[in-house]
């Protein structure tokens, strides 16, 4: 072979040489594809093995109801009606006159006595200021008479006066007297008259409503005219509110004085107020058969006002702490109840990572929760949820509730 042959043999054309490049290029893109691939299932397992398992919910126990609580569990009978309070007071003068000044506003809490409003006084002072004057004048006039009488008193005893004379001084000694028994009188009186221009809370308690104004006129008593008050202020003991609820008259046997009953304010449904039955009013309606009851409050607080709507579930204070099925009534938070659609009250037992579907019996609804009846056992967890789970559903603790 000659030098010229081995030579184009060595020669490496142009097309080999893009060939290999390109074969090195498709070669790293595959590496680099593969990396990324790997990367990315890798976090994706990564997340998968970390991610929470299905909804999340708070686990609480069904507590069984002791004795003491259970006394008061199963409501008897449920009635409407009006927060009222006992003690109220439209607060008015004792005397009539011009208003001049008026010293609280709706909403402020009064003490008993405490100064309220005032009305012009001028002439009950100028009344005052004669009646002392006629005092003075009266005390004058027995300080003159006094000696008189007490000089013809010795003089007729030894006869040098007549009888006639002593009578007179003595019938001048008893009327200055009693001019100044009747002045003393007038002035308290008048003293009176000048006090009653003040107006005084009668008792403890939050103004609810103010009726006049300064510059009307007030009076005790209805003037027949628009332009004059007859009163000043409504005042209620806020300590005396109760709830005025109508029993029908077939029921009225179930309630008793003292049982226990919960309250349920119309503004406020979500709150129990524990309460008791005060009296069952002696005597019926006999346009609506309906017996009124009084029924007290255990705890007073400012979001209890007259005249609101509320619900009393009157409770049976001798109720056993189990069922008539003789299972043990439970307590669980209001939150694991639930209701489906077929109006089913219902709770979520939890086992393991997920949730059972079990219908229960409701009991009494309690400040501290929903009491079950039936369909519950003691110990059993139960999930609290603010959404709706359904039966088998995965489920995972929040260990993080707030």
């Amino acid at each position: 072979m000659d030098k010229s042959s081995l030579l184009r043999q060595l020669r490496i054309t142009r097309e080999d040489a893009t060939s290999s490049s390109v074969a090195r290029d498709s070669r790293w893109h595959l590496w680099v594809m593969g990396g990324a691939a790997a990367f990315v299932a890798s976090i994706a397992l990564v997340w998968f093995v970390s991610r929470p398992a299905g909804a999340a919910v708070r686990e609480a126990a069904a507590t069984p109801i002791t004795s003491a609580s259970a006394a008061e569990g199963s409501s008897l009978l449920d009635a409407s009606g009006y927060v009222v309070a006992r003690r109220e007071a439209t607060v008015s003068s004792k005397i009539t006159g011009k208003v001049a000044s008026v010293l609280i506003e709706e909403g402020d809490r009064v003490e008993a006595g405490q100064i309220i409003a005032k009305l012009d006084d001028s002439n009950a002072r100028a009344a005052l200021d004669l009646a002392k004057a006629n005092v003075e004048a009266a005390r004058f006039a027995l300080a003159d008479n006094t000696p008189i009488y007490q000089r013809n008193q010795r003089l007729q005893g030894n006869g040098y006066v007549s009888r006639e004379a002593y009578d007179a001084a003595k019938t001048n000694f008893d009327a200055a007297r009693a001019n100044l028994d009747i002045a003393e009188r007038a002035l308290a009186v008048a003293q009176v008259n000048l006090d009653d221009t003040v107006i005084r809370a009668p008792f403890a308690g939050v103004v609810t409503d103010k009726a006049a104004q300064p510059g009307e006129m007030v009076s005790p008593i209805t003037a027949g005219s628009g332009f004059t008050r007859t009163g000043i202020a409504t005042i209620v003991d806020m300590n005396s509110l109760e709830v005025d609820v109508d029993v029908t008259e077939s029921f009225i046997s179930r309630v008793r004085p003292g049982m226990p009953a919960t309250v349920t304010l119309n503004a406020y449904p979500d709150w129990d107020i524990p309460a008791e039955v005060i009296a069952v009013v002696p005597t019926a309606d006999r346009s609506k058969a309906t017996v009124s009851v009084r029924v007290g409050f255990k705890v007073h607080d400012p979001r209890i006002v007259p005249e609101m709507g509320a619900r009393v579930a009157f409770l049976d204070k001798g109720a056993a702490p189990t069922s008539a099925g003789g299972a043990t009534d439970v307590i669980v938070p209001p939150d694991a109840v639930q209701t489906d659609e077929n109006h089913t009250s219902v709770v979520f037992v939890i086992n393991g990572n997920t949730v059972e579907r079990r219908a229960v019996r409701l009991g009494a609804h309690r400040p501290d929760g929903q009491i079950i009846v039936a369909g519950l056992s003691p110990g059993e967890q139960v999930a609290e949820s603010s959404t709706s789970l359904s039966d088998g559903e995965r489920i995972h603790i929040d260990q993080n509730p707030n």
